[in-house]
């Protein structure tokens, strides 16, 4: 799990770079669950949640830059 004082020094690039791998990650854990093949549940929560940690501080600086 990330945190998100972790994730405000990273740049915009570096955020878009980890939701891509982070929706990658969700969608073979998706498809584990599906074929029964996924044994650590857990993790999908905390992909989802990181998912959404990184779309809220891509949101802050979009509208931060509006702002400016």
């Amino acid at each position: 799990m990330t945190k998100a004082t972790d994730l405000r020094v990273k740049s915009t690039d570096e955020l878009a770079a980890m939701l891509l791998d982070l929706r990658k990650e969700q969608f073979n854990l998706r498809f584990q669950r599906a074929t029964g093949q996924l044994e650590g549940t857990g993790r999908i929560k905390a992909v989802r949640r990181d998912i959404a940690r990184v779309k809220t501080l891509q949101a802050e600086r979009s509208r931060a830059a509006a702002k400016a």
